[in-house]
């Protein structure tokens, strides 16, 4: 692929840079927003309004107070996992915060309903994992856990280039990532629930990022 360069710069000076990883680390903390530390956390609300279960949820989860984007699925390089109660010293009443969130609700009563997000890690810390969004009815913390964190592994196994049986159970897969020696980690934050008589309940689990 052809680079352009500026054409009034010598040839030595656009070329390169002498120090690729002083480079690459200005690039990542200095022109685009790639979170350091990431946290896990979870809740369930119930209220007989939608709106208020869910904020209940958040409340639940210690993330209320934050003004929440949703983002899509990239764990950054390097980026550290730390406690939900280190994560909440570090964020301010207000804040907007970037997360990769799972959300469910229902008001039918005695109906069974899951929030899951999936986290599958790469052995090499210099390259992106992947995070997982799994709602559903009718699912076990253990079912909807073991299926978003099936999913994140199999999107991480993908781009690494690991072959493996799509239709091939989680348990098999799992074998096939570690064997690969490519994916270092796997794990689910999941929260379920089972609706009540005040009306609305809803579940959320999310991954939020810290800068």
């Amino acid at each position: 692929m052809k680079r352009t360069t500026d054409p009034m710069l010598p040839v030595a000076e656009a070329s390169a840079p002498a120090n690729p990883e002083g480079e690459r680390r200005r690039v990542l903390e200095g022109l685009t927003l790639v979170p350091t530390k990431i946290f896990f956390t979870k809740g369930v609300g119930s209220h007989r309004d939608e709106l208020r279960s869910f904020e209940l949820a958040l409340k639940d989860a210690g993330i209320e107070r934050l003004n929440l984007v949703h983002v899509s699925s990239i764990y950054p390089p390097q980026c550290k996992i730390i406690s939900r109660e280190e994560g909440s010293k570090l964020i301010a009443p207000g804040s907007i915060a970037f997360c990769v969130m799972a959300r469910q609700a229902s008001n039918e009563m005695r109906r069974l309903i899951a929030s899951s997000i999936g986290c599958a890690l790469p052995a090499d810390k210099n390259t992106y994992g992947y995070l997982s969004e799994h709602h559903a009815y009718g699912q076990t913390d253990e079912f909807a856990g073991e299926f978003a964190e099936d999913m994140a592994a199999s999107m991480l196994a993908s781009t690494l280039g690991v072959e493996f049986d799509e239709n091939a159970n989680w348990d098999e897969k799992e074998q096939v990532f570690k064997i690969s020696g490519e994916i270092v980690r796997t794990f689910n934050v999941t929260q379920s629930a089972v609706i009540s008589a005040k009306g609305w309940t809803t579940v959320v689990a999310a991954g939020v990022f810290i800068f």
